[in-house]
């Protein structure tokens, strides 16, 4: 079964795709709060992987190391409500698909599946304390 992966045309396009993200977000005066604190010089890269990954193509995130999906939701949780800023935070994504030329076809799916990823990594536990290790990698079913 081709996953979504295969589908956006591969790890380039993802690359693409969370360049667009990053720059995009980071010229949002509300969703670039979330990156005040500063961020890695390498994120849209790890960014990039961990969509690989999850989107079903190669162990691109966990496999050389760069961290699990308990990391990836420590990393997100405990900032409070932001609904307007998940809402940018998507939208950005959204038109990120667009600026990467992503299939149109491809852009519901992946949207829905962005909007609910950015719930689970930012709203599904309380605080960082009580995020467990080990949570399995959400890994996104086939394009069909």
């Amino acid at each position: 079964m081709p996953t979504l992966y295969d589908a956006l045309g591969g790890t380039d396009v993802m690359l693409r795709v969370a360049h667009h993200w990053h720059e995009r977000v980071l010229a949002d005066p509300v969703v670039s709060h979330a990156f005040d604190h500063g961020f890695r010089a390498d994120h849209t890269e790890r960014l990039a992987a961990y969509w690989v990954e999850v989107l079903g193509g190669p162990a691109a995130y966990t496999g050389p190391g760069l961290g699990d999906e308990s990391h990836v939701v420590r990393l997100h949780t405990g900032n409070g409500e932001h609904d307007e800023m998940d809402r940018r935070a998507v939208r950005a994504f959204a038109d990120a698909l667009v600026d990467a030329g992503v299939p149109p076809a491809l852009h519901d799916r992946l949207v829905r599946w962005f909007e609910q990823a950015n719930q689970d990594v930012n709203h599904r536990y309380p605080s960082v304390d009580d995020v467990p290790d080990g949570l399995p990698m959400p890994l996104v079913g086939p394009t069909t």
